[in-house]
C-alpha cells in the first residue's frame, strides 16, 4: 500500500518534533507539509534523514513554504507556475517514480472583495491551467495540500454562519469545482461519511473543543490513482497536542 499524507503545520521549527513522531507512528511513504516558516538553509534536513525520509522544499521564512517528505528520492518539477514570478513560496511539484506529487498552500485570501482575495482567485486560475498541462503529462497524478476552500456546505461546521465568506465563498468554490471537473477526484468524497470532520479549527473559541471545523486540506487523485484509492481519513490526534498546529494531517492509500 501507498500511504500519501497532507499536513499544514504551521511552523516547521515550532513543529518539527510533533512531526517527527507522527512520522514515526504513521510511517507515511510521502507527507506534503504546508506552512513551513523557513528558508531552505533553514530545513531540518538532518533530523528528517534520520527519520528515514529524504525532503525536497520550497521554503519562506516567517510565512509560506511548502516541502515534500519521502521514504525514496524524488525530482523537482515545479517551484511555481511557469512565467509566473511569484514571492510567496506555495507550490512545490516533484515526481516518484511514475506519480507526480504537487503540494499546494493556496492563499487564504482575507476577506471577500479584498486585493488578497483577487490574488486568490488569480492564483487558482493559474493552478487550473498547470494542472491541466501537469495531468497530460503525468496521468498518475495527486493534487494535495492545504486549499483554503471548504467545496460544500457538509464541509464546514455552520454553512449559514459561513455563507459567502473566504474559505467558502462561491468564487472559491468554483474554483474548486473547475478542478475537480478536469477529472481530479475527491479522496474523502470517495467513501461513505458519518458525522462531522474537518482538518482546520480556529485556535479561538475552543473551536477545535467544539468541534467549529472547516475541511480545507485535501488529496485530489487523477484517474488512474483514484481507481487505486483503498482509504482516506482525517487523523485529528496531533490537533489534541500542547501548542498543535489549527490544522490536522489528513492520509490517503492507494493499492499501488
Amino acid at each position: 500500500m501507498f500511504s500519501v499524507a497532507s499536513w499544514n503545520v504551521n511552523s516547521l521549527r515550532v513543529r518539527l518534533e510533533q512531526v517527527l513522531a507522527w512520522l514515526d507512528r504513521e510511517q507515511p511513504d510521502i507527507l506534503a507539509l504546508q506552512e513551513i516558516k523557513l528558508d531552505n538553509d533553514q530545513f531540518p534536513s538532518a533530523e528528517i534523514e534520520a527519520a528515514g525520509y529524504t525532503a525536497l522544499y520550497n521554503g519562506q521564512k516567517t510565512y509560506n513554504g511548502v516541502a515534500i517528505l519521502s521514504r525514496q528520492p524524488g525530482e523537482i518539477l515545479a517551484t511555481d507556475f511557469p512565467g509566473y514570478d511569484d514571492p510567496q513560496r506555495r507550490i512545490l511539484g516533484a515526481a516518484y517514480g511514475g506519480v507526480a506529487i504537487l503540494n499546494l498552500y493556496v492563499p487564504n485570501g482575507s476577506e471577500v472583495g479584498s486585493d488578497k482575495y483577487a490574488y486568490k482567485l488569480d492564483w487558482l486560475d493559474r493552478l487550473h491551467a498547470y494542472t491541466r498541462d501537469l495531468l497530460d503529462a503525468w496521468p498518475r497524478c495527486l493534487l494535495l495540500g492545504d486549499f483554503n476552500i471548504a467545496p460544500g456546505d457538509e464541509d464546514v461546521h455552520d454553512p449559514e454562519e459561513w455563507r459567502g465568506k473566504v474559505l467558502c465563498s462561491e468564487s472559491e468554490r468554483a474554483a474548486f469545482a473547475r478542478l475537480i471537473e478536469t477529472g481530479l477526484a475527491d479522496c474523502y468524497r470517495l467513501f461513505p461519511r458519518e458525522g462531522k470532520e474537518y482538518t482546520w479549527w480556529d485556535y479561538r473559541a475552543a473551536g477545535f473543543r467544539r468541534n467549529r471545523g472547516l475541511r480545507i486540506d485535501h488529496i485530489l487523485a487523477s484517474p488512474p490513482l483514484r481507481d487505486q484509492c483503498r482509504a482516506c481519513r482525517i487523523d485529528i490526534e496531533p490537533r489534541r497536542l500542547e501548542r498543535p498546529s489549527d490544522h490536522a494531517p489528513i492520509v490517503a492509500e492507494f493499492d499501488l
